[in-house]
């Protein structure tokens, strides 16, 4: 049951929420810190506020563009650099940056060698997929409805794959027609509070890492006024441990580069897929 702040906190005070998804943006820093010390990776600020970053092989862009429709973080892989993306990953403004974070880790990490390391028969492979996460979870398939989705036990959250024939351009230009969504809020369906897109090229274990984040059950650090007025009565909500940050509040203050959110307990069912996930259509 969701619970109440606890009582005689300042605005500014330091809390554990849950679930994570519900919890607000948060403070981004940690995605800052992953690319800013990435080597080999370039930087650019634009316009004063808008932030780019570019991986030494010219094959990725990472855009912080605060005044942009969707703000938050958009990322894209073109297998040639000059030419139209092979993948879109978005995540807006209010995203919870765990969520983010967790992809960027594993982009960054894995991107020196084609992300070989984390396919089948690497040495971080783990066939674990979105799907079997949100079972494991006991996340609700909803049955009968298109597109195809699975909500959480507390119908707060969502994660969609659109089915049918879609022309793969038509998801690089519009978001919302991606075939991979996460979301959540009070609707997380028709009204969403925040929402994550990613295209269907998009590398199964960088959305599986994102997945991992987003079905973590483990409450998140957050301020308490950095939660949002409409999740109040929606969340749990604890005093922060003044002796030292919980398992999750370091993770996200000291994350190594190989990014925890993909190692989870062993499944309480036989996984279950929606769909496989490919890479870059050019290596098929």
């Amino acid at each position: 049951m969701p619970s109440p702040a606890p009582p005689a906190l300042a605005p500014h005070s330091n809390v554990l929420v849950s679930p994570g998804y519900l919890a607000g943006p948060g403070d981004s820093r940690s995605i800052f810190d992953t690319l800013d010390h990435a080597p080999g990776w370039a930087k650019t600020i634009a316009f004063g506020t808008d932030t780019y970053y570019t991986s030494p092989c010219q094959r990725v862009r990472v855009a912080n563009a605060l005044e942009s429709f969707y703000g938050g973080w958009t990322i894209t892989y073109a297998e040639d650099p000059l030419g139209v993306p092979d993948w879109i990953t978005t995540f807006d403004r209010n995203t919870p940056n765990e969520i983010v974070a967790a992809f960027t880790e594993i982009l960054v990490d894995g991107l020196h060698n084609n992300f070989a390391d984390y396919l089948s028969g690497g040495p971080h492979y783990t066939g674990i997929s979105p799907a079997s996460l949100t079972a494991r979870h006991r996340w609700e398939a909803v049955r009968g409805t298109r597109p195809f989705r699975t909500v959480s036990p507390d119908g707060h959250a969502a994660y969609r794959m659109a089915d049918g024939w879609l022309h793969e351009y038509d998801e690089l230009l519009t978001p919302e027609k991606s075939t991979w969504r996460m979301s959540a809020g009070p609707d997380p369906v028709h009204t969403p509070s925040w929402r994550a897109f990613f295209s269907r090229y998009t590398p199964q274990h960088l959305i599986t890492a994102s997945a991992a984040a987003f079905t973590d059950p483990t409450p998140v650090p957050r301020a308490l006024d950095q939660i949002p007025d409409r999740h109040r009565s929606l969340v749990s909500i604890v005093r922060a441990d003044t002796t030292g940050p919980g398992p999750r509040a370091a993770a996200a203050l000291a994350r190594s580069t190989q990014a925890q959110a993909i190692h989870v307990p062993p499944p309480l069912a036989a996984p279950i897929s929606l769909a496989t996930h490919v890479g870059s259509r050019r290596q098929r």
